[in-house]
């Protein structure tokens, strides 16, 4: 881990206490699905969508039911709360990459909400031949694991330390998977330092950044209609989200 990643500080008590304003991202959601309806259409191929910490798939319901009426075959993580890779989970989660590949017979797509992000990253890079792309959504990859507000809760939740990497599941979190990868983040994130949420440009990955709370990130619009554009794009024709237009509004530079 670099010397920049160790020192990241977590997000100012300010700004977790802005994380209040998840309530009423979910209702512009819900103000938006008109305009929302115009985001592309998918081609059909399964989409997993994993929950962060101490959620369950009852926290991705509206953007699993938004990705289900673009015409993916959208499906939950199905182990209840996220409480940390207890025993069990990963290999609960390869066998339904597994299970989604098989009954589709086509590459899956995986978006992770913040600790569910860290998930799809490590399982691309476990199983490339599964899957077609990554998408995550404020997920803390880059950055110590203590440059967050919500540490301590994983501890609790998981029995492990929050620094604790088990390399048996894709090696090292911060490399980026060998697939096409999408890291969404929000500089006013009150969970998880921004800078640790984003990725490295290459040919194949890229950031986007949004501004949204940690904790509406699942169904922020401007999060849900960017994870609907880049999963239409067609297999092994991905390119770099466009930001020109109406989206430069919507949408600042992350390089800035």
């Amino acid at each position: 881990m670099s010397v920049a990643a160790q020192t990241l500080a977590p997000p100012s008590r300010t700004l977790m206490f802005l994380e209040g304003r998840a309530m009423h991202e979910f209702g512009a959601f819900l103000g938006a699905l008109p305009l929302l309806s115009l985001a592309p259409r998918g081609d059909g191929h399964p989409v997993l969508v994993l929950p962060g910490l101490v959620a369950s798939d009852m926290s991705t319901r509206p953007l699993r039911s938004f990705l289900k009426s673009r015409g993916y075959a959208v499906s939950g993580w199905r182990q209840g709360r996220n409480l940390g890779l207890r025993d069990g989970v990963q290999h609960a989660m390869v066998d339904l990459v597994n299970e989604l590949s098989d009954a589709h017979g086509r590459k899956i797509s995986l978006v992770g909400w913040s600790l569910g992000g860290l998930y799809a990253r490590q399982l691309a890079k476990m199983m490339p031949d599964r899957v077609r792309s990554v998408i995550t959504l404020g997920s803390p990859f880059a950055g110590s694991p203590k440059a967050t507000n919500a540490w301590r809760v994983y501890e609790m939740a998981s029995g492990r330390r929050a620094d604790e990497e088990d390399r048996r599941f894709g090696g090292s979190l911060s490399e980026t998977p060998p697939v096409p990868t999408t890291a969404i983040f929000s500089r006013t994130d009150g969970i998880c330092a921004w800078q640790g949420c984003m990725e490295k440009t290459s040919a194949t990955s890229e950031s986007i950044e949004v501004e949204s709370s940690h904790c509406g990130m699942g169904h922020h619009p401007a999060v849900v209609y960017a994870v609907a554009d880049r999963l239409a794009q067609p297999e092994g024709k991905w390119a770099p989200f466009d930001r020109s237009g109406w989206r430069s509004m919507v949408y600042p530079d992350p390089t800035r």
